[in-house]
């Protein structure tokens, strides 16, 4: 029985996907979780594994083509069998079962060249710029060669390639330019609205002085503010569903799950790196997450789970002096929370002048689906919340 080769689905609202390379061709004999292709997405390169065993056939897909989730690209079959043909009507092709889209997915780590390891990325660029392998020492766990190894050789005059231009432009790698496209589709697509509220904080430092020590003596990790914002947007979630709903092409789509994102910058551009369940998770556990997320981000290990289902997200720029700033919604979603600074000002307490922690916070939202009166109410509720959030979170 043939089995068919489908483009997965790899993130929420994901129509199309590029395939990078196959690592099968035509006729090759596939064993049961071989790597068959590969995927790029905004976030990541991943390999598709096959869930069953046979032989490649069927082929119409090439390297570099831009295909719809779901569309078959090939057909594992048995020997002497012909690979099914495409049928042009909408019913299931007989005798045939197709591979779920989003179960044959593994993240990138490393695959073998030579004796040394290389991961994918890396293997991609240094093909662009000409970079010889047998030049650059690995920095990763066993050896393994990263991107960042690759950059570095392309920074120290090491390439090989006769086109200068390319060999400078680290911005030019596929994750970088994808995401540019995708960021400005959201730009351009969603109608965003902007409301702006500055908030003290002061409960917010001193609530992380009073639980870092117990958080990090459960799990070693070092309690944030993001830590924090992620625990009390997600309970105030709870009471404004709309905020944690999506827009569909049939319209507003209301989440069961809440699932927060948090913006990460990593080598070559952002990833959303998913806490899924938020509301649901105390400090410890969201703490934990964020730094097992971070360091497989700043790895580029992120595993589909890791990127996949986010609902809402929290980009935080405090850490780099920003008072301020304006976030772009990642669609799906209905908004995206942009935090700024905390810093010492000199406010008004009861007519008094007082200083107080205080910080700014962005709401940028998707006016399909929420008002501006809906987007005032879950601030003004978040803001009571960063108020008393030892009360919130308890």
């Amino acid at each position: 029985m043939a089995i068919s080769i489908v483009m997965p689905a790899l993130e929420m609202g994901q129509e199309t996907g590029k395939l990078v390379s196959w690592r099968k061709k035509e006729g090759d004999k596939v064993a049961k979780n071989e790597i068959l292709f590969e995927v790029e997405t905004d976030k990541a390169v991943l390999e598709v594994e096959a869930l069953g065993e046979g032989f490649l056939a069927g082929i119409t897909a090439k390297e570099g083509d831009v295909v719809a989730v779901g569309k078959t690209i090939a057909w594992l079959v048995a020997p002497g069998e012909v690979a099914p043909k495409e049928s042009s009507s909408s019913a299931p092709v007989p005798e045939s079962k197709s591979i779920p889209a989003t179960k044959n997915l593994t993240p990138i780590s490393a695959s073998s060249t030579g004796t040394a390891k290389i991961s994918p990325k890396a293997r991609r660029l240094a093909k662009e710029h000409g970079i010889d392998l047998g030049s650059v020492r690995g920095t990763g766990a066993e050896g393994e060669i990263l991107a960042s190894d690759i950059q570095a050789a392309i920074d120290a005059g090491n390439a090989t390639s006769s086109n200068t231009t390319t060999a400078t432009t680290s911005a030019s790698n596929a994750v970088s330019r994808i995401m540019a496209e995708r960021t400005t589709q959201a730009w351009t697509t969603v109608p965003h609205f902007f409301l702006v509220r500055e908030v003290d904080a002061s409960a917010l430092v001193k609530a992380r002085e009073n639980l870092r020590a117990n958080v990090e003596k459960k799990n070693g990790a070092k309690l944030t503010h993001t830590d924090l914002l992620v625990g009390l947007v997600a309970r105030t979630l709870r009471k404004h569903p709309r905020m944690n709903a999506s827009w569909s092409g049939d319209g507003v789509r209301e989440n069961t799950d809440i699932n927060v994102s948090i913006a990460m910058a990593v080598n070559g551009g952002v990833v959303a790196a998913v806490i899924s369940n938020a509301d649901a998770k105390d400090l410890t556990a969201i703490a934990s997450q964020r730094v097992e997320l971070t360091e497989r981000a700043r790895s580029g290990k992120l595993r589909p789970v890791d990127i996949s289902g986010g609902t809402f997200t929290i980009s935080n720029l405090g850490m780099y002096q920003v008072d301020a700033f304006i976030a772009i919604i990642t669609p799906p979603q209905a908004a995206i929370l942009a935090v700024g600074s905390i810093a010492d000002r000199v406010v008004a307490v009861s007519g008094r002048p007082e200083i107080r922690s205080m910080m700014t916070l962005t709401l940028s939202s998707d006016h399909r689906v929420v008002d501006g009166a809906q987007a005032a109410l879950f601030l003004q509720d978040l803001a009571a919340a960063i108020a008393e959030p030892e009360k919130s979170l308890s």
